[in-house]
């Protein structure tokens, strides 16, 4: 597979995603609290996103049916979000979300 080499304009664009993706997780850093649920977490995340003028990378991703990936404790990755999965306290969790900004993609 050929390495395609980028332009100063693409280079650009891409490190726009990811600017607006660390202010998206930045964001979901300060929603999360115990007594919300991970379905919570994922729908203020693809608000954060659609809001930002962006598409969701992840939403219906080879099936996959949120915008953003909640795993709780001993979830390891790609946890999916869930109205029942309730945040406690003391709980870790851990996010992965993804962007598209005029055609360039940020995962984090």
């Amino acid at each position: 597979m050929a390495i395609l080499i980028k332009s100063e304009r693409e280079v650009d664009l891409i490190r726009k995603s990811c600017k607006l993706l660390a202010k998206v997780h930045k964001e979901l850093g300060q929603y999360i609290r115990p007594g919300i649920s991970t379905k919570d977490v994922d729908t203020f995340g693809e608000k954060l996103i659609r809001d930002l003028g962006c598409i969701p990378n992840f939403k219906n991703y080879n099936g996959f049916p949120a915008a953003i990936c909640v795993s709780v404790n001993e979830e390891v990755v790609h946890g999916i979000p869930h109205r029942e999965h309730i945040l406690q306290e003391g709980d870790i969790v851990s996010l992965d979300a993804g962007l598209i900004y005029k055609g360039y993609h940020s995962d984090a």
